[in-house]
Protein backbone atom coordinates (compact mmCIF):
# COMPACT_ATOMS: atom_id res chain seq x y z
CA UNK A 1 0.00 0.00 0.00
CA UNK A 2 2.77 2.28 0.83
CA UNK A 3 4.71 2.06 -2.47
CA UNK A 4 1.51 2.52 -4.51
CA UNK A 5 1.83 5.73 -3.01
CA UNK A 6 4.90 7.28 -3.65
CA UNK A 7 4.15 8.03 -7.36
CA UNK A 8 1.33 10.56 -6.20
CA UNK A 9 3.91 12.02 -4.01
CA UNK A 10 6.20 12.69 -7.02
CA UNK A 11 3.07 14.14 -9.42
CA UNK A 12 2.73 16.29 -6.23
CA UNK A 13 5.88 17.98 -6.29
CA UNK A 14 5.79 18.12 -10.27
CA UNK A 15 2.79 19.95 -10.33
CA UNK A 16 4.04 22.43 -7.82
CA UNK A 17 6.86 23.33 -9.99
CA UNK A 18 5.27 23.83 -13.05
CA UNK A 19 2.11 26.12 -12.52
CA UNK A 20 1.21 29.29 -10.86
CA UNK A 21 0.29 30.23 -7.06
CA UNK A 22 -3.66 28.88 -7.48
CA UNK A 23 -2.91 25.29 -8.86
CA UNK A 24 0.52 25.30 -6.42
CA UNK A 25 -2.27 25.87 -3.49
CA UNK A 26 -4.30 23.09 -4.85
CA UNK A 27 -1.39 21.25 -4.60
CA UNK A 28 -0.70 21.96 -1.20
CA UNK A 29 -3.99 20.66 -0.23
CA UNK A 30 -3.33 17.48 -2.33
CA UNK A 31 -0.48 16.66 -1.13
CA UNK A 32 -1.26 17.21 2.68
CA UNK A 33 -4.09 15.07 2.26
CA UNK A 34 -2.43 12.17 0.98
CA UNK A 35 0.13 12.69 3.89
CA UNK A 36 -2.48 11.90 6.34
CA UNK A 37 -3.86 9.28 4.27
CA UNK A 38 0.25 7.74 4.44
CA UNK A 39 0.10 8.03 7.97
CA UNK A 40 -3.29 6.43 8.51
CA UNK A 41 -2.31 3.22 6.59
CA UNK A 42 1.25 3.00 8.35
CA UNK A 43 -0.93 3.24 11.73
CA UNK A 44 -3.27 0.70 10.58
CA UNK A 45 -0.44 -1.94 9.08
CA UNK A 46 1.84 -1.57 12.35
CA UNK A 47 -1.30 -1.82 14.62
CA UNK A 48 -3.16 -4.58 13.27
CA UNK A 49 -1.45 -7.38 14.51
CA UNK A 50 -1.32 -6.16 17.88
CA UNK A 51 -5.00 -5.22 17.50
CA UNK A 52 -5.64 -8.96 16.55
CA UNK A 53 -3.55 -10.63 19.42
CA UNK A 54 -5.43 -8.42 22.05
CA UNK A 55 -9.14 -8.66 20.81
CA UNK A 56 -10.58 -11.05 22.53
CA UNK A 57 -8.64 -10.23 26.25
CA UNK A 58 -9.81 -6.25 25.50
CA UNK A 59 -13.42 -7.76 25.34
CA UNK A 60 -13.80 -8.59 28.98
CA UNK A 61 -12.96 -6.61 32.22
CA UNK A 62 -13.53 -8.32 35.74
CA UNK A 63 -12.82 -10.78 38.48
CA UNK A 64 -13.78 -14.09 38.17
CA UNK A 65 -13.87 -15.82 41.59
CA UNK A 66 -12.37 -19.75 41.51
CA UNK A 67 -12.90 -21.78 44.79
CA UNK A 68 -10.24 -24.75 44.58
CA UNK A 69 -8.72 -27.58 46.22
CA UNK A 70 -5.74 -26.37 47.84
CA UNK A 71 -3.73 -28.96 46.00
CA UNK A 72 -4.12 -26.97 43.15
CA UNK A 73 -3.14 -23.59 44.18
CA UNK A 74 0.84 -23.88 42.61
CA UNK A 75 -0.53 -24.82 38.97
CA UNK A 76 -3.90 -21.75 39.49
CA UNK A 77 -1.41 -19.09 40.53
CA UNK A 78 1.49 -19.52 38.01
CA UNK A 79 0.33 -21.47 35.27
CA UNK A 80 -3.80 -20.75 34.81
CA UNK A 81 -4.08 -17.33 35.90
CA UNK A 82 -1.28 -15.69 33.93
CA UNK A 83 -2.58 -17.86 30.79
CA UNK A 84 -6.75 -16.85 31.46
CA UNK A 85 -6.15 -13.31 31.80
CA UNK A 86 -3.78 -13.27 28.26
CA UNK A 87 -6.68 -15.32 26.60
CA UNK A 88 -9.77 -13.34 27.98
CA UNK A 89 -9.02 -10.38 29.93
CA UNK A 90 -10.23 -12.08 33.13
CA UNK A 91 -8.56 -11.44 36.03
CA UNK A 92 -8.88 -14.94 38.28
CA UNK A 93 -9.59 -14.70 41.95
CA UNK A 94 -8.53 -17.42 43.40
CA UNK A 95 -9.64 -19.34 47.02
CA UNK A 96 -7.44 -22.53 47.91
CA UNK A 97 -8.67 -24.93 50.95
CA UNK A 98 -9.79 -28.58 51.33
CA UNK A 99 -12.52 -29.45 49.02
CA UNK A 100 -15.43 -30.47 52.34
CA UNK A 101 -13.79 -27.18 53.51
CA UNK A 102 -15.09 -25.14 50.78
CA UNK A 103 -18.44 -27.20 50.31
CA UNK A 104 -18.82 -26.21 53.85
CA UNK A 105 -18.92 -22.47 53.42
CA UNK A 106 -20.45 -22.55 50.62
CA UNK A 107 -23.38 -23.80 51.84
CA UNK A 108 -23.14 -21.95 55.20
CA UNK A 109 -22.80 -18.61 52.61
CA UNK A 110 -19.50 -17.69 54.57
CA UNK A 111 -18.02 -17.56 50.80
CA UNK A 112 -19.25 -16.85 47.63
CA UNK A 113 -17.76 -17.87 43.85
CA UNK A 114 -18.82 -18.39 40.43
CA UNK A 115 -16.77 -21.83 39.71
CA UNK A 116 -16.00 -24.54 42.00
CA UNK A 117 -13.35 -27.21 41.82
CA UNK A 118 -13.46 -29.99 44.38
CA UNK A 119 -10.34 -32.55 44.22
CA UNK A 120 -13.65 -35.55 44.92
CA UNK A 121 -16.95 -35.99 43.00
CA UNK A 122 -18.69 -37.01 46.75
CA UNK A 123 -17.75 -33.23 48.04
CA UNK A 124 -20.00 -31.83 44.87
CA UNK A 125 -22.78 -33.69 45.74
CA UNK A 126 -23.02 -32.39 49.49
CA UNK A 127 -23.53 -29.46 47.36
CA UNK A 128 -26.86 -30.84 44.99
CA UNK A 129 -30.39 -31.01 45.63
CA UNK A 130 -32.89 -28.53 47.85
CA UNK A 131 -31.85 -30.21 51.06
CA UNK A 132 -28.06 -28.89 50.24
CA UNK A 133 -29.00 -25.62 48.85
CA UNK A 134 -29.02 -26.20 45.47
CA UNK A 135 -25.80 -24.79 45.02
CA UNK A 136 -24.39 -27.29 42.39
CA UNK A 137 -26.44 -28.93 39.65
CA UNK A 138 -23.76 -30.38 37.63
CA UNK A 139 -20.42 -31.32 37.65
CA UNK A 140 -17.84 -32.77 35.21
CA UNK A 141 -14.40 -34.30 36.12
CA UNK A 142 -11.53 -33.05 33.68
CA UNK A 143 -8.24 -34.01 35.70
CA UNK A 144 -6.50 -36.80 37.42
CA UNK A 145 -3.43 -37.28 40.06
CA UNK A 146 -2.11 -39.84 42.81
CA UNK A 147 -1.42 -40.14 46.28
CA UNK A 148 2.44 -39.93 47.25
CA UNK A 149 4.79 -39.78 50.22
CA UNK A 150 6.70 -36.34 50.05
CA UNK A 151 9.55 -35.85 52.44
CA UNK A 152 11.68 -33.07 53.67
CA UNK A 153 15.17 -33.94 51.92
CA UNK A 154 16.58 -32.43 54.92
CA UNK A 155 15.03 -34.79 57.04
CA UNK A 156 17.44 -37.10 59.27
CA UNK A 157 14.77 -39.66 58.33
CA UNK A 158 15.43 -39.07 54.49
CA UNK A 159 17.94 -42.09 53.71
CA UNK A 160 15.71 -44.11 55.40
CA UNK A 161 12.91 -43.13 53.54
CA UNK A 162 14.94 -43.87 50.38
CA UNK A 163 16.04 -46.87 51.01
CA UNK A 164 13.43 -48.50 53.55
CA UNK A 165 9.77 -49.46 53.11
CA UNK A 166 7.60 -46.24 53.86
CA UNK A 167 5.01 -47.76 56.07
CA UNK A 168 7.94 -49.05 58.39
CA UNK A 169 9.98 -45.25 58.63
CA UNK A 170 6.71 -43.28 59.39
CA UNK A 171 6.03 -45.20 62.34
CA UNK A 172 10.01 -44.83 63.78
CA UNK A 173 10.35 -42.76 67.35
CA UNK A 174 10.42 -39.36 66.32
CA UNK A 175 9.23 -38.95 62.87
CA UNK A 176 7.10 -36.40 62.07
CA UNK A 177 4.08 -37.17 59.70
CA UNK A 178 1.53 -34.60 58.17
CA UNK A 179 -1.74 -34.69 56.30
CA UNK A 180 -5.16 -33.19 55.84
CA UNK A 181 -7.93 -33.52 57.68
CA UNK A 182 -10.78 -36.02 55.90
CA UNK A 183 -13.44 -34.41 57.43
CA UNK A 184 -12.33 -31.59 55.50
CA UNK A 185 -10.33 -32.52 52.85
CA UNK A 186 -10.91 -35.39 50.38
CA UNK A 187 -7.10 -36.00 50.40
CA UNK A 188 -7.40 -36.58 53.97
CA UNK A 189 -9.79 -39.40 52.83
CA UNK A 190 -7.68 -40.99 51.02
CA UNK A 191 -4.46 -40.95 53.06
CA UNK A 192 -6.34 -42.66 55.84
CA UNK A 193 -7.85 -45.54 53.35
CA UNK A 194 -4.12 -45.81 52.16
CA UNK A 195 -2.78 -45.95 56.03
CA UNK A 196 -5.22 -48.67 56.77
CA UNK A 197 -4.43 -50.69 54.01
CA UNK A 198 -1.05 -50.65 54.56
CA UNK A 199 -1.87 -51.89 58.38
CA UNK A 200 -4.01 -54.47 56.93
CA UNK A 201 -1.42 -55.73 54.24
CA UNK A 202 1.42 -55.43 56.85
CA UNK A 203 -0.21 -56.48 59.66
CA UNK A 204 0.82 -53.48 61.49
CA UNK A 205 -1.26 -52.11 64.08
CA UNK A 206 0.72 -48.91 64.55
CA UNK A 207 -0.36 -47.49 60.89
CA UNK A 208 -3.38 -47.56 62.70
CA UNK A 209 -2.57 -45.50 65.13
CA UNK A 210 -1.15 -43.15 62.74
CA UNK A 211 -4.30 -43.31 60.68
CA UNK A 212 -6.14 -41.97 63.78
CA UNK A 213 -3.99 -39.62 64.69
CA UNK A 214 -5.52 -36.00 65.55
CA UNK A 215 -1.77 -34.55 66.02
CA UNK A 216 -1.11 -35.35 62.12
CA UNK A 217 -3.75 -33.05 60.58
CA UNK A 218 -2.75 -29.57 59.01
CA UNK A 219 -4.79 -27.33 56.63
CA UNK A 220 -4.34 -28.25 52.70
CA UNK A 221 -3.12 -25.22 52.21
CA UNK A 222 -0.53 -25.20 55.34
CA UNK A 223 0.77 -28.75 54.52
CA UNK A 224 3.71 -27.77 51.88
CA UNK A 225 4.92 -24.41 53.52
CA UNK A 226 5.12 -26.73 57.34
CA UNK A 227 7.02 -29.39 55.28
CA UNK A 228 9.89 -27.13 53.48
CA UNK A 229 10.09 -25.17 56.72
CA UNK A 230 11.62 -28.48 58.28
CA UNK A 231 8.42 -28.59 60.74
CA UNK A 232 7.69 -32.08 59.17
CA UNK A 233 9.92 -35.39 57.77
CA UNK A 234 6.98 -36.26 55.57
CA UNK A 235 3.38 -35.77 54.46
CA UNK A 236 0.83 -36.96 52.10
CA UNK A 237 0.59 -35.04 49.00
CA UNK A 238 -0.97 -35.29 45.66
CA UNK A 239 1.73 -35.67 42.29
CA UNK A 240 0.76 -32.22 41.05
CA UNK A 241 1.27 -30.31 44.66
CA UNK A 242 4.51 -32.12 44.88
CA UNK A 243 5.52 -31.46 41.65
CA UNK A 244 5.39 -27.77 41.64
CA UNK A 245 7.02 -27.91 44.71
CA UNK A 246 9.82 -29.91 43.96
CA UNK A 247 9.42 -31.82 47.35
CA UNK A 248 11.07 -35.61 46.51
CA UNK A 249 8.65 -38.48 46.62
CA UNK A 250 8.21 -42.14 47.19
CA UNK A 251 5.78 -44.21 46.31
CA UNK A 252 3.20 -46.24 48.28
CA UNK A 253 3.44 -49.53 46.20
CA UNK A 254 0.46 -51.52 45.53
CA UNK A 255 -1.39 -49.30 47.53
CA UNK A 256 -2.83 -46.91 44.60
CA UNK A 257 -4.79 -44.04 45.90
CA UNK A 258 -5.90 -41.12 43.60
CA UNK A 259 -7.90 -38.29 43.28
CA UNK A 260 -10.08 -37.09 40.34
CA UNK A 261 -10.42 -33.60 40.06
CA UNK A 262 -13.97 -31.75 39.07
CA UNK A 263 -15.52 -28.55 37.60
CA UNK A 264 -19.19 -26.67 37.97
CA UNK A 265 -20.23 -23.16 38.01
CA UNK A 266 -22.10 -22.02 41.32
CA UNK A 267 -25.70 -21.43 42.03
CA UNK A 268 -26.19 -17.06 42.59
CA UNK A 269 -22.44 -16.92 40.87
CA UNK A 270 -21.59 -13.19 40.94
CA UNK A 271 -20.44 -13.48 37.36
CA UNK A 272 -22.28 -16.15 35.62
CA UNK A 273 -20.24 -15.14 32.30
CA UNK A 274 -16.95 -14.91 33.51
CA UNK A 275 -17.72 -18.43 35.20
CA UNK A 276 -18.47 -20.08 32.17
CA UNK A 277 -15.69 -17.85 30.41
CA UNK A 278 -13.30 -19.94 33.05
CA UNK A 279 -14.58 -22.75 32.96
CA UNK A 280 -14.56 -22.85 28.60
CA UNK A 281 -11.15 -21.93 29.18
CA UNK A 282 -9.51 -24.59 31.80
CA UNK A 283 -11.35 -27.47 29.80
CA UNK A 284 -9.93 -26.02 26.14
CA UNK A 285 -6.45 -27.18 24.37
CA UNK A 286 -4.66 -23.79 26.02
CA UNK A 287 -6.22 -25.34 29.61
CA UNK A 288 -5.45 -29.38 29.05
CA UNK A 289 -2.05 -28.05 28.03
CA UNK A 290 -1.65 -26.48 30.92
CA UNK A 291 -3.15 -29.24 33.26
CA UNK A 292 -0.94 -31.74 31.69
CA UNK A 293 2.57 -29.41 31.85
CA UNK A 294 1.59 -29.56 35.71
CA UNK A 295 1.83 -33.19 35.72
CA UNK A 296 -1.86 -33.96 35.90
CA UNK A 297 -3.54 -36.40 33.85
CA UNK A 298 -6.35 -35.54 31.88
CA UNK A 299 -10.03 -37.03 32.41
CA UNK A 300 -12.76 -36.73 30.12
CA UNK A 301 -15.34 -34.09 31.08
CA UNK A 302 -18.40 -35.90 30.92
CA UNK A 303 -20.94 -34.02 32.91
CA UNK A 304 -23.01 -35.45 35.67
CA UNK A 305 -26.07 -34.05 36.77
CA UNK A 306 -28.31 -31.79 35.10
CA UNK A 307 -28.43 -27.83 34.08
CA UNK A 308 -25.28 -27.88 31.77
CA UNK A 309 -25.29 -24.40 30.60
CA UNK A 310 -25.77 -24.67 26.80
CA UNK A 311 -22.60 -22.31 26.75
CA UNK A 312 -20.50 -24.87 27.36
CA UNK A 313 -21.77 -27.47 25.41
CA UNK A 314 -18.65 -27.50 23.04
CA UNK A 315 -16.14 -28.25 26.44
CA UNK A 316 -18.51 -30.71 28.22
CA UNK A 317 -20.17 -34.05 26.84
CA UNK A 318 -23.66 -34.68 28.25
Amino acid sequence: MLFAIQPAFRRVRITVAMTGNASWRRARAMRIVLLAFVAAAAFICTSSGASARSARAAAHHGTVSVLYAGSLEDVMNKRIAPAFLRATGYTLNGYPAGSSDLASEIKGKVRRGDVFISASPKVDATLQGAKNGSWVSWYAPFAGTKLVLGYNRNSRFAADLKHRAWYRVITMPGFHLGFTDPKLDPKGVLTVKALSLAAKQHHDPALKQVAASQSDLFPEQDLVGRLQAGQLDAGFFYTVEASAAKIPTVSLGSINESATYTITTLRNAPDTAGGQAFVKFLLSSEGERLLKSAGLTRVSPVARGRGVPSQLSAVIRR
